[in-house]
């Protein structure tokens, strides 16, 4: 079996390993489509090999064998990957604290017990059975491959909630910003703005719910002026992942309002500390999600209330992935979220 895997900078590798057979607390997954991640972009452009467990963490597919201690999960069972409920053993839960339980982020980032050789860019995964989660029956498999990024943003908004009727900026309308957009609708943000260079992707956001969509730097920082009669925005949620991104969220937010740290950058970011501070900025930032989490974010999909088939922009065949890594990575190909399909 052939697994792509990222091996170099700006170099997907087809590495060869055997048929994977489940250990006794793990299942196997025939995947269906795993999704292209800004964190799997991220690998392609950086220097060295990206972690095997990482390279392709957004999965759907049907379990085709369990290991013998395995009594939650059963074959034919279509999954999407997911997390564990907190541990109740660990540090954080001894101490209460439940939502920070360290075995759901050793899960989160495939650490550890759930640590992998390879990820979903695969015909089929060995994985512990608490990764996986039954998808609901009402999902497409191209809106339950999305559902691991789907709950992050869900995470994000659901632990930095907007106010009824609050002014909330969302920048960049990738994957992830198209979604904590569309979020912060079902939560009841006033006034949604969309801040993003490209003119395509603000099209999107519009037809998503944004009200207003922007580029970013002085157009942003204006028309967010003119909206809020000089205040500024109540909460920003920062999705595009790049380093300026930080500090133009405290910028846009009025004094006292809310940066919801959810994209990634890949370096250190410039920041001006006494506009923090004269601003009072309550700063916020969310890594992952919660197994209840998932259940939650698939009904609102099942229900209607989140487009991800809006967001899915193209599928490929796993000996495409090199391509479409290519084509995202420099921004020209105009795709959003790209799956891949290794049957």
């Amino acid at each position: 079996m052939k697994a792509a895997l990222i091996t170099e900078r700006e170099t997907v590798s087809f590495l060869d390993f055997d048929d994977p057979e489940p250990e006794s607390d793990q299942v196997v997954v025939d995947i269906a489509l795993c999704g292209i991640c800004g964190t799997d972009i991220h690998g392609f452009n950086t220097p060295g090999p990206m972690r095997a467990s990482i390279c392709g963490h957004e999965w759907t597919g049907t379990v085709s064998k369990t290991g013998n201690d395995v009594t939650r999960i059963k074959e034919g069972d279509r999954v999407v990957v997911g997390v564990p409920p907190s541990c109740g053993s660990c540090a954080s839960c001894l101490a209460g604290q439940m939502d920070k339980c360290k075995t759901v982020l050793e899960a989160v980032v495939a650490a550890g017990r759930f640590d992998t050789p390879h990820g979903g860019f695969a015909p089929r995964i060995a994985v512990n059975h608490w990764r996986t989660v039954i998808a609901n029956s009402s999902l497409s498999d191209v809106q339950a491959a999305q559902i691991e990024p789907t709950t992050i943003c869900f995470h994000a908004v659901r632990s930095t909630p907007p106010k009824l009727g609050d002014v909330v900026v969302i920048q960049g309308a990738g994957p992830i910003g198209l979604t904590t957009l569309q979020w912060a609708r079902v939560a009841g943000a006033g006034t949604l703005i969309s801040v993003e260079p490209d003119p395509l992707r603000r099209e999107i956001a519009s037809g998503l719910g944004a009200d207003y969509t922007v580029e970013a730097g002085e157009n942003a920082e204006e028309l967010i002026k003119d909206i809020t009669a000089g205040l500024g925005a109540d909460v920003v949620y920062e999705c595009a992942g790049v380093p300026p991104a930080l500090q133009s969220a405290v910028d846009l937010a009025r004094r006292g309002g809310v940066v919801s740290l959810i994209g990634l950058a890949a370096s250190d970011a410039l920041t001006k500390p006494g506009e923090w501070l004269r601003k009072e900025i309550n700063v916020f930032a969310s890594l992952g999600y919660t197994h209840e989490e998932f259940e939650m974010s698939m009904s609102y999909v099942a229900d209607s209330k989140i487009d991800l088939d809006a967001i899915h922009t193209g599928t490929v065949p796993l000996s495409e992935i090199g391509e479409a890594f290519s084509g995202l990575s420099g921004g020209a190909s105009g795709e959003l979220k790209i799956l891949v399909d290794p049957r």
